[in-house]
């Protein structure tokens, strides 16, 4: 599979998804995380977790929510349904989901090396503002930021995204 845009459907991610998120976590990530790791995401009070289901999950995203931040923890679409605007739409609907809970800005790392999220996250308006130095172990993390996205301009950017 590839190519094209695909339409999915943005829900609430689940414990019932959880085989799936860490099988895919395990075969996408040098460190992924374990069950229990996102057992205890999922169960936090500050968390929201979305899943992108075509017929079951093909990617996911969450975000942690502290006073007016959001941080995103984790995004992941599996690779054989990238390069269809599925981590866009994740990325939409938890900014949509994070000022519906209050948060003014959001921020997330993102791997020095990863040129698809960075662009992608670019196109969000998030900026780099550090880096820490090898948080991945075999690389480092920009530290993205991008504020007031509860603003009327920052909507209408992400509307012109859509």
């Amino acid at each position: 599979m590839g190519g094209g845009v695909t339409t999915v459907m943005i829900r609430r991610l689940t414990f019932e998804d959880l085989e799936t998120v860490v099988a895919m976590e395990a075969a996408n990530r040098p460190a992924p995380w374990t069950e229990t790791v996102f057992r205890d995401e999922l169960a936090a009070e500050n968390r929201i977790y979305l899943a992108a289901d075509q017929d079951g999950v093909v990617g996911w995203g969450g975000l942690m929510l502290v006073g007016d931040e959001a941080h995103v923890t984790n995004l992941l679409v599996d690779p054989e349904w990238r390069r269809r605007g599925i981590g866009l739409e994740l990325m939409l609907a938890l900014i949509e989901a994070a000022v519906s809970e209050g948060a003014r800005h959001l921020t997330l790392e993102v791997r020095s090396t990863n040129e698809e999220a960075r662009r992608l996250y670019a196109r969000l308006g998030l900026a780099p503002v550090g880096v820490r130095r090898g948080y991945y172990g075999d690389d480092d993390a920009l530290i993205l930021w991008v504020h007031d996205i509860d603003v009327d301009v920052y909507r209408e950017r992400l509307e012109g995204l859509r």
